[in-house]
This record gives C-alpha cells, structure tokens and sequence, in this order.
C-alpha cells in the first residue's frame, strides 16, 4: 500500500476526514460545559474528553486499517516500530484554551509511512476550519486550495508563538533575537497558528517542548501550502526531534530565522 498513490490516498483521506469529524463533534458537544480536570505527570492538563476523542480514533482506525500502528498522545503507541504505516494523534492539541473556554484549539491527525508524515490535519472544531495537507498535494482549508504569505524577511515577518513562557533561559533568548527583528508578535493558538501560517495571516511560528503528536501533522500542511517547517538547526522533524519547531512562509524567511536562532 502506498498512500501517495491515487487509490490508497483517497482510502487514507477519507479515514482521516472521519477522524476529524468524529473529534469535531466530540469537541464540540463538550466545550464550554462543566469539566472535570486531571493532571498528568508532566503537569498538564486532561480531560475525560481527550480521552473519548482518542478512544473513538483508534477504533476507527482499526477498524479501516488493522495492520497499522497508532501513536497518540493519551494512550501511547499501539502497534510495533516495525509498521510501515503509523498513525499519530493529538485529540485535543490545547487542552488549556479548551477547558477555559477559548476556541483556538485543535485536533492532530497525521499519517507516517517509515516514519516520514505523508498526510496531516489539523482539525479546528469549534471554528469549523479544518487543514489537510498531503505529499504531492496542494493544502486545502476546508476544501480550497490554500498558500503561505510570499513574506521573506524578518522584518516584514508576523511572528506567532503559543506562550513565551514555554521556553527555557536558554531558548527564550534564542527566540528573542528573532522575534525582535519582527514586525509584529503575537501569543496563543497551539496547532492554529500553523493553520494560519498555510493560509498566509501570519509568517513565522517558533515552538519548543514539543511532542511527535504536537508537530507531526503539521508538516504536510506546511509544506503543502508553499512553507517550510523544521527543527530549529534546520533538520525534517520526526519521532526523535527534540521538540524545537520552526515554520515559515518562505524558504527565505526559514533561512534568516535559523540564522538567527543560531542553528
């Protein structure tokens, strides 16, 4: 099976359209009601929805491809290292925003094959937007083709990141020398603001401590709406990426901002 063909993406699409639709309709059933709250052991926060979500993902994909493996962020990885496809899942990216009520989060959907992401959604429920970006495909949000900015300098850039506060001493001030060079700044969104990056609003997303399910599907969205997207030395992102993220309008502007990050 190979997912860039024309029979066997259209089977993966549409497994990962439903994905989307199912955590939608969760998401959207439970936002803005009363909540309860658990903790991880790193700190974060996890609900009884993000659980639900998942659950109903991974029966959907077994049911549609039982020989792949499936990777997510509340019940970890299904399946061996040794499957050629794998599924990575964040059902709820911002779990923060969504017990407080703020509508830019989303829901992860991506599809690897030999650990390279092939297909990717970032699903925004409460908006109703949804990004699908896939290997020799043109990104679509919510069916038309979409296009990162033309931007290709720094300061002309529109820079986003979900919370300064998530960086350590060290990266903060890495992230400070390029966002000081930028024309304008901006906090919050989680997996928005790369959905927003594709659709040409802003220009610049620099993240760090992320997970695989954080990113993964971010990649072909990137990619296929013109950006790049990578570690912040320049690296493709994958599995054993250390969580520092980059994306950019243009190859240009990816190109000044490693730079400046000191990849």
């Amino acid at each position: 099976m190979d997912p860039t063909e024309p029979a066997e993406f259209a089977a993966t699409l549409e497994l990962a359209t439903r994905l989307a639709d199912a955590a939608r309709r969760l998401a959207r059933a439970a936002f803005r009601t009363p909540l309860a709250v658990d903790l991880k052991a790193d700190g974060s926060p996890v609900t009884a929805v993000d659980r639900e979500i998942e659950t109903e993902m991974r029966r959907m994909i077994r049911a549609a491809f039982p020989t792949h493996a499936i990777r997510g962020e509340e019940y970890g990885a299904e399946g061996g290292h040794d499957r050629e496809f794998t599924w990575v899942l964040d059902p709820i990216d911002g779990t923060k925003s969504f017990v407080t009520g703020f509508p830019l989060f989303g829901s992860l959907v991506a599809l690897l094959r030999a650990g390279r992401p092939v297909l990717g959604v970032i699903e925004a429920p409460i908006l109703a937007e949804r990004w699908i970006g896939a290997v020799g495909h043109v990104t679509r949000f919510n069916g038309e083709p979409a296009a990162a900015s033309a931007c290709r300098s720094l300061e002309r850039a529109v820079i986003y990141t979900t919370s300064a506060e998530l960086f350590d001493a060290e990266d903060r001030v890495r992230y400070e020398r390029v966002a000081a060079r930028c024309a304008l700044r901006r906090f919050g969104g989680d997996c928005y603001l790369y959905g927003l990056l594709a659709s040409g609003h802003c220009d610049l997303v620099i993240e760090s401590r992320l997970k695989p399910h954080d990113f993964m599907a971010l990649v072909p969205v990137i990619e296929g709406a013109g950006g790049r997207i990578s570690d912040w030395r320049g690296r493709p992102l994958g599995l054993e990426s250390d969580g520092r993220v980059l994306a950019a309008a243009s190859e240009a502007l990816w190109r000044e901002t490693i730079e400046r990050l000191g990849g």
